[in-house]
Order: C-alpha cells, then structure tokens, then sequence
C-alpha cells in the first residue's frame, strides 16, 4: 500500500515538472523569401559555373577576337574591354573575361567563406557547450583561453600568421574557423548556460537522464535556431573577412580567382569606365544582403533577439 502511494506521489510529481518548449515551424516573409531565392542561385553558381563560364577564368583573351572589321587598328587593348558579345561583362586589367572570372570566383569564395564557417561552428559550438555543462573549471580555463584569442584583432592575427606561413586555400580555411570560433564559443556557451538552468532541463535530470542525453535532446535542439541566426550572419562576416585578406593581396593568390582579389586587380580601371571592379562588388554585396534578409526573418520569428530561444 506504501509503494503504491509513493508511486503515485512520485507521478504526480513528474506530471507538474514541464517538458521542454514545442518547436514552432519557421514562415519567411517575402523579403526573406527573395533572400533564400539569391542564396539558391549563387549556390548553384557554386556547383555549375566553372561548366557554364565562356572561357577558363585564367585564358587571357585574344587580341583578334576584339578586331572590328573595317577598323584601322589591328592590334585593339584587349584590357578594359567593355562589354560586348566576346565578353559579356567586359575584362579586366589583364584582358580575362570579368563573367568568367566571376563565375569561378563565386565556387572559390562562397566555398572558403563556408568551410571555415563550419569549421568555426563545431569548433565553437563543441567548446561552448562544454563550458556551459562541464563545471567551473573546465568553464573557467576554456573562457579565460577563448578571451585571450578575442584580445588580439583578427585581421592582425590573419596578417601576422599569413606573412609566416604563406597563403594557400587550407591555411585560410583553418585560420578563418579558428579566428571565428572565439566568438561562436561566446554565444553558444551563453545559450547553454541560459538553457540549463531550465525546468525542462531540470525535470530531466530528475527523472534519471545523463549528462550526454540532456546535452543531445534538450539543449542542443533549445539553441539550435539561435545558432542557425547566428550563423548567418557569420557566414557573412567571413565572407567579408576573406575578401578584405584577398583585397590586401594576402587571400586567394593568382591566377585562381576570388571576389575579393577581383575588386583590388581592377580598380585602376574604373576611371575608364570599367565594370570589371563592379561585378564581383555588386556579387559580394547581393550574397551578403540576401542573408542578411534571411537572418532579418529567423531572428525576427525568434522574438528579435539572437540570444532568445526559438519555443
């Protein structure tokens, strides 16, 4: 009789503890919706470009291909080219097709920028986390190290370990997620500290779950849009940072091509007109935007706010 009132008590008990919030389905706005359309296409670009480019993005394009028949010049400048059948989108200092350079810089840019985001996301995402449900001193020796990397500024810190070790697609990628994770570190160590000291969290724990099954089914799912906004707008901040590297001339080297490096080659030709420094200007500029709407929508479902969780 005893047990049956205990176990009675104790199911009560656990009916009064809450369970975590439901998940509520996610619905763009048109902006945002025009935002997943211009990311869908420059994710396509990623994948099909180079195969729909006119010419490799290193072919230098002939001098006879500009000649204009009847023309008293037979040797034209095959740099600068303005637009024009052979070259849709002009060409640049060098006489390489802007549309082409473009095209397979979108594959070279979008995926360093994406790789190291991703670097930075189970770097950071790992480490915060474990701060958050690890105990004080693994919180304190993890934040203490993550300070001392957010102390140095991280184009200095790019600068600095690019002149010593050199420049190539791996030590960018590696370098960009490393720099990044910091701050990734911040904020999912903040959401996990916010949402372990939730009922739901506690109302597992009393019924008998372990460490790791609370992290997998209760706080990873509670910080995941949260994380998803903010990786959005990581994702454009190392898009930025790789092309301001490629813009110093310390990014992508030649002759491959990036968005970055474009702009800085062909800048001498914008007082003649050029639009050889615009193109990967105005492409940079639409994929940053586009995200930005997306995240604009994600963080505006989410209560506006990057740090509160999506319920």
């Amino acid at each position: 009789m005893a047990d049956s009132v205990d176990k009675t008590e104790t199911g009560t008990a656990f009916e009064e503890l809450p369970d975590a919030p439901p998940r509520r389905r996610l619905r763009l706005s048109w902006s945002g919706r025009l935002g997943v359309c211009v990311v869908a296409f420059w994710m396509a670009i990623v994948f099909i470009g180079p195969s729909i480019s006119p010419y490799h993005e290193a072919d230098i394009l002939d001098e006879a291909l500009f000649i204009v028949p009847g023309s008293d010049n037979p040797y034209p400048e095959t740099d600068y080219q303005p637009p024009s059948s052979v070259a849709w989108l002009g060409t640049d200092y060098l006489g390489r097709d802007t549309l082409s350079r473009t095209l397979y810089g979108a594959r070279t840019t979008i995926g360093i920028s994406l790789a190291s985001t991703l670097l930075a996301y189970l770097v950071g995402v790992t480490l915060g986390i474990a701060a958050a449900v690890g105990g004080t001193v693994m919180d304190s020796a993890l934040s203490r190290f993550n300070d001392a990397i957010l102390s140095i500024p991280s184009i200095m810190l790019a600068l600095v370990v690019i002149a010593a070790i050199g420049s190539t697609i791996p030590i960018l990628i590696m370098l960009t997620g490393l720099i990044y994770a910091s701050t990734v570190f911040r904020i999912a160590r903040s959401l996990g500290l916010d949402v372990k000291v939730s009922d739901f969290v506690e109302a597992a724990r009393v019924r008998g779950e372990g460490l790791w099954w609370i992290v997998a089914r209760e706080i990873l799912p509670n910080v995941a849009m949260p994380m998803a906004t903010d990786f959005g707008l990581r994702f454009v901040y190392v898009i930025l940072f790789i092309s301001s590297l490629s813009f110093l001339g310390l990014g992508v080297q030649p002759p491959q091509s990036d968005w970055g490096s474009m702009v800085r080659e062909s800048l001498s030709g914008l007082p003649y007109g050029s639009v050889a420094p615009l193109v990967p200007a105005l492409a940079i500029a639409t994929l940053t935007i586009a995200i930005n709407l997306i995240v604009d929508d994600v963080s505006a479902h989410a209560g506006g706010r990057l740090a509160k969780r999506m319920i």
